[in-house]
C-alpha cells in the first residue's frame, strides 16, 4: 500500500465520459420506469385510469427489471468512477459492459411490450413456461437471455475490477482490509472506504449473478425441452439468492458516493477503522445469508435456513446503522457543510438506506412474514430503500459533477419535493401492506382504492421532483468539467 495512488489511478480523459454516458442513460431511464409507477399505482386507484390485467403485469414487470436493472448499472457507474481514482480501470471494457446492456435492455422491452411477456421481474419457475397463452415461449426465451446477457455485462465489469484492486493491493481480502482487522497489519486510515467497500461489492455481486446465471440457464432449457424440470424449490432458492443479493449490491456500490463527496463538503476525512471493516465484513457474510427471510412461508425448507434467515435478517441492519449512517452524521455534525442539492440528496440517502431497512427487519419475523410478506408491505421496504437510499445517491453524485455543488435554493426545493414525495409513496405502500393489501394484484377492492390513489398522487410528486433535478444535470453533463481528483470544479469549496 505504500506505491502512490497516482501510479494506478486511472486517467481522468478515460474515467468521465464513459461515466457520463451511464448516467444519462439511467437518469431517462429511471424518469420512465416511475411513470410506468405512477401508471400502475392509479389503475389500483381506479380514480383516474383504467388498464387491463394483461397490460397491468407487463408494465409490472417492466417496472420491476427496468428499475433493479437501472439502480444496478447507476450504482456500478458511481462505484466504477470513484474506484478509478485508486486502481488502473479499463474503459473499453466499462463501455463494452453498457453496450451489452442496452442489448439486454432491447431484448427485454421487446419480450414485454411486444411479446407480452408478463411473468414478473423474478421470472419464478415454472411460470414462464405456464403462459395460457399470454406470451410465448419465445417472449420467455428472450426475456430471459437478456436478464442472462446484462449479467454478463457486469461480471466483465466487476472481474476488470477485481483484477486491477489485485494489481494494486494484493488481494481482495487486503482491499477488503482483513489483515488490518485482525491485527496482522496496523490500521492504515489513508486505506479508501471506497476501496473497501468495492471488494465486498465485487465478492457478493459476482456469487449472486453467477448463482443466477445457473438459473436462468436452467429456466432456458426448460423453456426449450419442458420435460427437463428443475426441483422448483431450488430454483426458487438460487432465483432469490440473485434478486436479493444483486439489489443489495446497488446501494454498496452507490455508497462511494457517499463516502467520497461527503468529506469534502464536510472538510474532514472520511477515514477507516477496526469497527468499519468489522461491519464491512459482517455486511459481506450477512448479504449472501439473508434470502431465506423471503422463503419463511416454504414449509419444505430446512428449518436451520429459516431460522438463519430470521436470526439474520435482525442482525443485517446493524452494520449500517452503526457505521455508514451513524459515520455520516457525525462526518457533517457541526462541520459547517453546505448545503445543496447534492449534500442533501447524499444525507437523504443515509436516511433511505436506515430507514428502509426497519420494514424488512419486521418482516423477517416468522409470525409476521406469514401475514405480511405477500402484502404491499414488502414494497414499501425496498421503495424506501430504492427511492430514499439508492437514486438519492445517484442523483447527488450526478448533481454534484454537473453542477459544482452550486444548485442554491433551486435545487434544495426539488429536493424537498422528491424525499416528501417519495416518503409518501413508501408509507402509503407500508400502510397498505398493515392493511393487509396484496402484492402483485392488478384489480384492488374498492375500501384498498384510496391508497392506490395516494400512491399515483405521490408517485407524481417524486417524478416531478426526479425531472427537475435530472434536466439541469442532464444539460450539463456533457460539458461538466472534472479535476484529477474526479469530482466536480469548486464543489464544496
Amino acid at each position: 500500500m505504500t506505491t502512490s495512488k497516482l501510479d494506478y489511478a486511472t486517467p481522468e480523459a478515460q474515467r468521465a465520459p464513459v461515466v457520463k454516458l451511464y448516467l444519462g442513460i439511467g437518469l431517462l431511464v429511471f424518469a420512465g420506469m416511475m411513470l410506468v409507477g405512477v401508471l400502475m399505482r392509479a389503475a389500483q386507484g381506479a380514480a383516474i385510469i383504467s388498464i387491463g390485467p394483461d397490460l397491468f403485469y407487463q408494465l409490472l414487470t417492466l417496472h420491476g427489471a427496468g428499475m433493479v436493472g437501472t439502480a444496478g448499472l447507476a450504482g456500478l457507474a458511481v462505484n466504477w468512477y470513484f474506484l478509478s481514482k485508486y486502481v488502473r480501470l479499463n474503459q473499453k471494457i466499462f463501455l463494452g459492459a453498457l453496450v451489452l446492456s442496452l442489448v439486454a435492455v432491447a431484448m427485454i422491452v421487446g419480450s414485454i411490450l411486444i411479446g407480452k411477456f408478463a411473468a414478473g421481474w423474478t421470472f419464478l419457475y415454472p411460470l414462464p413456461a405456464m403462459s395460457l397463452g399470454l406470451w410465448s415461449t419465445g417472449a420467455a426465451l428472450t426475456f430471459v437471455g437478456g436478464l442472462l446477457l446484462l449479467g454478463v455485462a457486469f461480471l466483465l465489469v466487476y472481474l476488470d475490477m477485481g483484477i486491477a484492486i489485485v494489481r494494486r493491493y494484493g488481494s481482495i481480502a487486503r482491499a477488503l482490509g482483513l489483515p488490518m482487522l485482525f491485527g496482522r497489519e496496523p490500521i492504515d486510515p489513508t486505506h479508501p472506504p471506497t476501496v473497501v467497500a468495492s471488494a465486498m461489492v465485487i465478492i457478493v455481486n459476482v456469487a449472486g449473478i453467477a448463482v443466477g446465471a445457473i438459473v436462468l440457464i436452467m429456466t432456458i432449457l426448460h423453456l426449450v425441452h419442458p420435460p427437463l424440470a428443475p426441483d422448483a424449490l431450488l430454483m426458487k432458492n438460487l432465483i432469490y439468492f440473485f434478486g436479493h443479493v444483486f439489489i443489495n449490491a446497488t446501494i454498496y456500490s452507490a455508497v462511494t458516493a457517499v463516502y467520497e463527496i461527503l468529506p469534502v463538503y464536510a472538510r474532514r476525512p472520511w477515514t477507516i477503522s477496526r469497527p468499519f471493516l468489522a461491519s464491512w465484513l459482517a455486511v459481506t457474510l450477512m448479504v449472501m445469508a439473508v434470502y431465506p427471510h423471503h422463503l419463511l412461508m416454504d414449509f419444505a425448507m430446512p428449518p436451520w435456513m429459516a431460522i438463519m434467515g430470521q436470526i439474520v435478517s435482525y442482525t443485517s441492519g446493524i452494520p449500517v446503522l452503526v457505521v455508514t449512517a451513524y459515520g455520516g452524521l457525525m462526518l457533517v455534525y457541526r462541520s459547517g457543510i453546505r448545503w445543496d442539492a447534492a449534500s442533501s440528496l447524499l444525507v437523504l440517502s443515509l436516511f433511505g438506506w436506515a430507514a428502509g431497512i426497519i420494514p424488512a427487519v419486521i418482516d423477517g419475523m416468522i409470525s409476521v412474514n406469514l401475514v405480511m410478506h405477500n402484502t404491499l408491505w414488502v414494497p414499501g421496504h425496498f421503495h424506501f430503500y430504492l427511492l430514499l437510499g439508492v437514486l438519492p445517491m445517484v442523483l447527488g453524485f450526478a448533481s454534484y459533477l454537473c453542477a459544482n455543488g452550486q444548485q442554491g435554493r433551486t435545487g434544495l426545493l426539488w429536493v424537498a419535493v422528491y424525499a416528501t414525495g417519495g416518503t409518501l409513496l413508501c408509507l402509503s405502500l407500508l400502510v397498505s401492506g398493515a392493511l393487509s393489501v396484496p402484492r402483485r394484484f392488478a384489480v384492488h377492492e374498492e375500501s384498498w382504492q384510496w391508497l392506490g390513489n395516494v400512491g399515483a398522487l405521490s408517485g407524481g410528486l417524486v417524478l416531478i421532483g426526479t425531472l427537475m433535478i435530472a434536466v439541469p444535470i442532464l444539460l450539463k453533463l456533457p460539458r461538466a468539467r472534472l479535476d484529477s481528483t474526479g469530482v466536480g470544479v469548486g464543489a464544496g469549496a
